[in-house]
């Protein structure tokens, strides 16, 4: 899979266009300012909760760049918190980036550098360039001033050195309570940038670390670990969304100040801000505490395994990516563009099958009682190689309940009592009666006639009918569930609430409809969990990582109505 998206960047100018981020790395190359001219990135997830969508451009954009220029790119874990993460979002980050079509050159942890991110920190003491403080969390804002305002120091900053690195070694030394003492970066209180103001470089936190275990009780902050991760495994570019604009000077102080030779090049890029879905991985965790939904890999869920159980490709969601490009400014993207995606490839990939998700019983009287035909069917009329498949026709099948109306509006060119339609690959259909029930007078049956000439759909005489409907023989259906998903949330923003209330509040009630007793046919009873189909005039859907023999479950990727198409042909895009 790399190696196709590495032929498509080199031989395909659509698939990576140039960038801004493209024309700092040309610049670099053409001044000389690459080691040996390769260019090296990372990509750092935190593992703290599951990769979403928005990473999913990050890692595009991380290892999309590096295979453009034909350089190397790691995969990293920021693993400085230890009371957040788990082993089970590090073995699942490294299935999405997989899944994706990326391989990392090397995989490495934030945590293997601690011994040297600790002797980096000593240096700082020795130089004058940090100082252990024991203000409160609240003291330190107080002090930290505002965005009007400046900072004032901190009591403890005039600190010696001796006396700096003394306590520093007893706090390594676990004789200090958790959040009695940090040690900050000495830098400039004075600072227009908050972010230089003494910043916090070590806390003490006491939790049992995924990898390290017990044995550190200090851990460094993000701001000043990742720069010492770049540096060591010699990143030549750092590439991070725009929230950390504001943090490259801290990023370019570090590096400068911890006598490491090489020097990589942080560069900014807007995040991705996709309609109807919430993009904090806190927030996403907090959905699934508290149930809201079944997991990190619901479908309604904006990750990497919820998308992928839903039915989305890695091609889809990498030409998503593409489409969307890479920007400095920040937007709401159209969730429809995402959608567009997943259509364009499964159009040319799904196979077309029948299935009767709302079914309604159908009679034909003259078709020979106990007679079984079976019809060739093309797998994909958009892809010939997909080949046929056989599908039984009998005299009773089902259809959709709304695709019969007893008094129908005019230009409902389905079927009604003595109308004509078409049933897809096989007969003229004309209905007779309507049966119901007697009690409630709801319709629980149409008896109606064919004809043997239409065979294939088509008349000998000429005569038009314009109604096609999909069917499945009752006979032979295979009875399955099928999930359809709306959005999870019912505001384009989320955080668009009123006062007092959270993101919670948009929750959309009808997110999950779970239809029971819909009627499939029966080469889906082989659909293994991942396999996606389209259900004819209905969508896409995909069979269900719970999906059995047993019991069919599927899950409805997107439906056929692309409102993305019509919008980009109009503006030409």
């Amino acid at each position: 899979m790399a190696d196709e998206i590495k032929n498509a960047i080199k031989d395909n100018e659509e698939f990576t266009p140039s960038n801004f981020i493209y024309d700092f790395i040309d610049e670099d190359l053409a001044a000389g300012k690459v080691p040996n001219n390769v260019i090296y990135t990372r990509f750092p997830p935190e593992p703290n909760g599951y990769l979403h969508i928005g990473h999913a451009k990050a890692i595009c954009i991380d290892f999309g760049t590096a295979l453009k220029y034909g350089g190397k790119c790691n995969l990293r874990f920021d693993d400085t918190n230890p009371s957040k993460e788990d082993v089970e979002y590090v073995e699942s980050i490294q299935e999405d980036v997989k899944w994706l079509g990326f391989n990392w050159d090397n995989i490495f942890y934030a945590s293997d550098y601690f011994e040297t991110m600790y002797e980096c920190a000593v240096k700082l003491i020795k130089k004058g360039l940090a100082f252990v403080c024991d203000l409160t969390a609240e003291e330190m804002r107080e002090y930290r001033g505002t965005l009007t305002s400046s900072g004032k120091n901190s009591p403890y900053r005039n600190r010696t050195v001796e006396e700096n690195l003394n306590i520093f070694e007893k706090m390594k030394s676990g004789e200090f309570a958790d959040g009695s003492k940090v040690l900050r970066a000495k830098i400039d209180m004075s600072s227009p940038n908050i972010n230089m103001r003494d910043p916090v470089i070590y806390r003490i936190a006491r939790a049992n670390h995924h990898r390290t275990a017990d044995k550190w009780c200090i851990y460094p902050m993000y701001d000043y670990a990742h720069p010492i991760e770049d540096v060591v495994e010699g990143i030549t570019h750092s590439l991070c969304s725009l929230e950390f604009e504001d943090h490259r000077p801290l990023y370019d102080w570090v590096k400068e100040n911890i006598d490491l030779p090489a020097k990589p090049r942080q560069i900014e890029f807007a995040r991705l801000n996709l309609a109807y879905t919430q993009m904090s991985k806190r927030k996403l965790l907090q959905l699934v505490k508290e149930n809201y939904v079944s997991g990190w890999d619901d479908p309604r869920m904006p990750t990497i395994s919820g998308l992928r159980r839903r039915g989305y490709t890695p091609s889809s969601i990498r030409t998503f990516c593409e489409k969307i490009g890479v920007a400095k400014n920040t937007s709401m993207v159209d969730y429809a563009l995402l959608e567009h995606c997943i259509r364009e490839d499964l159009n040319a990939n799904a196979s077309r099958v029948m299935a009767v998700l709302n079914p309604l019983k159908v009679v034909i009287d003259n078709y020979p009682e106990g007679q079984v035909e079976w019809f060739d069917i093309e797998n994909n009329p958009e892809n010939p190689d997909m080949g046929t498949r056989k599908i039984p026709f009998s005299k009773e099948i089902y259809i959709e309940q709304e695709d019969f109306m007893e008094d129908p509006p005019k230009k409902f060119f389905r079927l009604s009592p003595g109308t004509e339609v078409r049933l897809k690959n096989t007969y003229f259909i004309k209905c007779e009666r309507v049966i119901k029930d007697e009690a409630t007078g709801r319709i629980i049956e149409l008896r109606c006639t064919y004809d043997p000439d239409s065979k294939g759909g088509n008349s000998p005489d000429g005569r038009k009918v314009k109604g096609t409907l999909h069917w499945v023989s009752a006979a032979h259906a295979v009875k399955a569930e099928i999930r359809v998903y709306d959005h999870l949330f019912t505001k384009t923003d989320p955080e668009d609430v009123e006062e007092g209330k959270d993101f919670r509040s948009n929750i959309n009630p009808d997110s999950l409809q779970i239809l029971e007793n819909c009627m499939v046919e029966p080469d889906l009873v082989s659909a293994k969990p991942g396999n996606r189909f389209q259900f004819l005039r209905m969508g896409y859907y995909c069979a269900d990582t719970e999906s059995s023999k047993d019991k069919l479950i599927f899950n409805r990727t997107v439906s056929l109505k692309d409102t993305w198409a019509k919008v980009a042909v109009k503006a030409n895009l």
